[in-house]
């Protein structure tokens, strides 16, 4: 059962690093001063922008490799948090015809709350790093 439940962390957590790594990505190439403006028109500080695709696309790399998985999984947790709340609730779950809905935001932060409290051990890199390291109490860190 505990390899079955590490391959679907694994999964889940590579799937979402590369969704997020692109979305920060595609934040980049396309101008991150354009993205900056929007965020500037919905209210939001314009700087903003900036460490929300640093997060995605950083954090994304993270996730695929395997390192602080638990940490940058509980930041795209609030990154979509944030996403849902401020620029699709009023949309709604499918949305209304002109802004989409919430309904992918929601799933991304569904998949990265379970990384965030599970964590995925499984070819990550925190665990060659780490292998043979123990804590103050003597465990070893997992």
């Amino acid at each position: 059962m505990e390899k079955k439940f590490e391959i679907s962390n694994l999964i889940l957590r590579v799937v979402l690093g590369i969704t997020f790594f692109i979305h920060g990505l595609v934040k980049f190439q396309g101008g991150i001063e354009n993205t900056a403006g929007w965020f500037g028109s919905i209210g939001l500080p314009e700087f903003m922008a900036y460490g929300v695709a640093l997060i995605e696309v950083v954090g994304g790399i993270a996730l695929v490799i395997g390192l602080f998985s638990r940490v940058v999984s509980g930041l795209f947790v609030l990154l979509m948090a944030g996403a849902i709340v401020k620029v699709k609730l009023a949309a709604g779950f499918l949305g209304n015809g002109q802004s989409a809905g919430y309904e992918l935001d929601l799933v991304l932060l569904a998949m990265a709350l379970s990384i965030a409290i599970t964590g995925s051990k499984t070819y990550a890199l925190d665990q060659l790093i780490l292998k043979g390291k123990e804590t103050a109490n003597g465990k070893a860190i997992n």
